[in-house]
This record gives C-alpha cells, structure tokens and sequence, in this order.
C-alpha cells in the first residue's frame, strides 16, 4: 500500500477573532444616537438607542421606559430602526457575537 499523497492544499490561518469592525460600526450608533432594534435570542425585540457597550454587554437607553443592560451572548441582531433593505441595497441587520474565552 502507497502512503497517502500530501495535501496540494497549504493550511489558511484562520480568521482572527476579533476584527474591531463589530466596535466600531456599535461606537458609531452610539456617537449618532442612531434609534436601534435589537432582537434578543429568546425573541423578544427591545427598541432604543445604545448608550454604552463594551466586551460584553451594551446599555440599551429608552424613552419612558426603564434603560437595559443586556448581554451580548443574548443579542442575535440589532437593526437600525425605521431602516428598510432596499434590493439592491445590503444588509442593515448585524449580528453580534460574544468575545472568544466567553463559554457561549
């Protein structure tokens, strides 16, 4: 039996784990105090504008209504509000991720 060919392939290094874009377009919404819609895993969607974010959370602020802390390993988008997708337009939806070393 022949030993196996080696792979014509070389290994890609995977993507880093953090790109810092997910900060900035959060940094962002925040500076413009941009109304947000944020759905939240169990499907709830809260509405409001970010006030605060940091590794793990971000303070959600609403008019009368009282301000949330929510963690964001418990986020599966945030859309900006009022905003629609148009067909040629992409997405305004972004999906947020807990940082790596998280345990979600």
């Amino acid at each position: 039996m022949t030993p196996p060919l080696p792979s014509r392939r070389r290994s890609k290094t995977p993507p880093p784990g953090e790109t810092g874009q997910e900060a900035l377009y959060l940094k962002s919404l925040s500076e413009r105090r941009v109304q947000v819609s944020v759905k939240l895993r169990d499907g709830e969607t809260v509405k409001g504008w970010i006030e605060y974010f940091d590794d793990g959370m971000l303070r959600l602020t609403r008019e009368g209504k009282p301000n949330l802390f929510i963690y964001k390993h418990q986020i599966r988008t945030i859309t900006e509000a009022g905003k629609r997708r148009g067909p040629s337009e992409g997405s305004l939806v972004t999906s947020v991720s807990a940082p790596r070393g998280s345990g979600q």
